[in-house]
């Protein structure tokens, strides 16, 4: 995501770095319902290749805000996984907080512990913004993840989602969808995560964009907080709102839980619904077939090996083995992947559970 409020405030691809390849979902810090203690980790070992063959050893050091949704916790699994692959790497997280000042001072525990590299998803990218020119002024490479600092000199690479590329990649699925159904004038409702955000304001943008080129637009939209319990009052008042509807985005899959939840309890099923963000639980409602899920985007947690990985190279003087140039990237925007029915069993082991 590209902006920094809350935890759907993250600035919040391609292929990047084995396990880190896929790229989906950011949402807020809004409380969400906790995910289970399977939340889906990359484990895949890494791969061949001399980037991956041991070096010197390096300590990564790393702060993101506290896990108070499915996305936010598998982001701390999927860093810890990435780092545990290599031998060469020593693992230093700090406690894990949604608390602005304490991040910053985890943060500057990290620089006095004189860490190699330093990868951080701030709770707010301006107001951990000093801190981490702080660290790059103090010779530690930043790795931002996700949530963008305003000021280059904060950090050496930064890494996360594509917001707009969301919004496309719903808006041209449901787009194709309804023109193949031969649907004319339809009635395309939005559910946001949080309406004043930069981030929603991205995607709801790359699904207008979208929308047009079909000559399509959204009917309604309504935001729902990246929370269970605001997705089924919002999703509730859509529906008796609209009693026939085509098409609906969801902006987020977390909020989508409850989303799911009115639309069963309304027993309408006479459109199809985009999700969004790539959790397990969306994917495992997709290959279902019986629902009204029929593909959700991606804005993958797996952005944080990707993170780690490419800490362990810049802080090793390597660059990324598949580009010509010697050195890591300065950004890195991961694209937004479509999951339908035909494609969910290749992405379900990188989703995060709600």
């Amino acid at each position: 995501m590209t902006q920094n409020t809350g935890r759907r405030g993250f600035l919040l691809g391609g292929a990047v770095l084995g396990a880190g390849a896929l790229v989906s979902a950011c949402t807020s810090n809004e409380p969400a319902a906790q995910p289970s203690a399977a939340a889906a980790a990359p484990t895949t070992a890494a791969a061949a290749g001399g980037n991956d063959q041991p070096g010197t050893q390096v300590t990564i050091g790393f702060s993101a805000p506290a896990a108070d949704h499915g996305w936010i916790a598998a982001i701390a699994k999927n860093a810890e996984a990435a780092a545990k692959q290599y031998s060469d790497v020593v693992f230093k997280p700090v406690e894990p907080t949604n608390d602005i000042n304490q991040q910053i001072s985890a943060v500057e525990s990290l620089i006095q512990a004189k860490v190699d590299v330093l990868v951080l998803l701030p709770n707010d990218g301006q107001q951990l913004n000093q801190v981490a020119r702080q660290a790059m002024d103090a010779g530690i490479p930043v790795v931002n993840l996700d949530r963008v600092f305003p000021d280059k000199l904060s950090y050496r690479t930064w890494i996360g989602g594509d917001n707009y590329g969301m919004g496309v990649a719903a808006g041209h699925y449901i787009g194709k969808a309804l023109k193949e159904k031969g649907v004319s004038n339809p009635v395309i409702v939005e559910i946001q995560g949080i309406a004043t955000l930069p981030l929603t304001q991205d995607r709801s943008k790359g699904f207008a964009d979208a929308l047009k080129a079909y000559g399509f637009s959204v009917t309604a939209k309504q935001d729902a907080q990246f929370t269970v319990e605001s997705g089924t009052k919002v999703a509730s008042n859509l529906l008796q709102a609209h009693k026939k509807i085509d098409a609906i985005w969801n902006h987020d899959d977390d909020q989508g839980i409850g989303v799911l939840a009115a639309i069963k309890e309304a027993n309408r099923s006479e459109f199809i619904m985009v999700g969004g963000a790539g959790s397990a639980n969306a994917m495992r409602e997709i290959q279902s077939g019986s629902s009204v899920l029929a593909a959700t985007v991606t804005y993958s947690p797996t952005m944080a090996s990707s993170a780690i990985k490419l800490a362990r190279l810049i802080a090793q003087g390597k660059g990324m083995s598949d580009l010509t140039e010697n050195e890591v990237p300065q950004s890195i925007t991961l694209a937004s992947e479509t999951i339908t029915k035909d494609n969910a069993a290749t992405y379900l082991p990188l989703g995060f559970e709600s």
